[in-house]
């Protein structure tokens, strides 16, 4: 099929599309506006790229919106982060639910005030049953984080004579993440030209394709994105084992 000039393979389209959105400040910067103003355009890119994954029949979307590491920026930052978040609630949820998305949380949200846990809350609680396509919003969140509870959640267990610890394998691992019902992301992308997944996802994509791309996240267009899946269906995945 052809999507806006772009031939893609319908049968070899991702099923989770990850994406580490870098660049708001610096494009805020090259076009001498505030950061907020790059945060807020870096919010359109979200609803557009969200709209091509509805389009095309991607189940999944995970987007790093905050990391536990970003609570080291300035507090006018954060705060204007928090408020864009609100923004996006009020702006788009209704849309959200219309569309029959589901929203997901990753992350831990007790760091964060009431208003905004109730947001979360309120997101994930009205949109449960919704099935066309998944929204992940990976907010207040670490790979390293998320590797650490599931080790609790997994040593509570083995206290709690649930499971023998001789019993442990890779499948037992991944069902104490946060979201061990979504599949593994296929793809990752990543905007601005750093070549690194800071701390996204680190025992999901093990196996995952990564993309690096110098845009800045402001401005990665449906097209940019239609190239990353065009990109990523020219390429083989192998798993470990040999090409046939």
């Amino acid at each position: 099929m052809i999507v806006d000039g772009i031939e893609l393979d319908p049968n070899n389209l991702p099923k989770h599309i990850a994406i580490i959105m870098d660049g708001n400040k610096r494009w805020a910067q090259e076009n001498s506006v505030s950061v907020m103003r790059g945060h807020r355009e870096g919010l359109e890119r979200v609803i557009e790229s969200l709209g091509v994954c509805e389009e095309l029949g991607i189940s999944v979307l995970t987007l790093f919106a905050f990391s536990t590491e970003n609570w080291k920026r300035s507090s006018k930052e954060i705060s204007g982060l928090l408020k864009l978040f609100k923004y996006f609630f009020d702006r788009e949820f209704k849309n959200l639910k219309k569309r029959n998305v589901k929203v997901l949380h990753s992350g831990l949200k007790k760091a964060f005030d009431k208003g905004v846990q109730k947001i979360i809350d309120t997101m994930v609680d009205e949109t449960k049953e919704n099935n066309r396509a998944i929204l992940n919003l990976a907010i207040n969140y670490s790979g390293r984080l998320e590797i650490v509870e599931a080790v609790k959640s997994l040593i509570q267990q083995v206290k709690d004579h649930e499971m023998d610890v001789n019993e442990l394998c890779e499948e037992h691992f991944s069902q104490c993440l946060f979201h061990p019902e979504l599949p593994e992301p296929d793809l990752l992308i990543r905007t601005s030209g750093e070549q690194r997944i800071s701390n996204f996802l680190l025992w999901q994509t093990a196996y995952t394709e990564l993309y690096f791309t110098n845009i800045l996240w402001p401005n990665f267009s449906r097209k940019d994105l239609l190239m990353a899946i065009s990109d990523y269906q020219g390429r083989e995945r192998r798993y470990g084992g040999r090409s046939e």
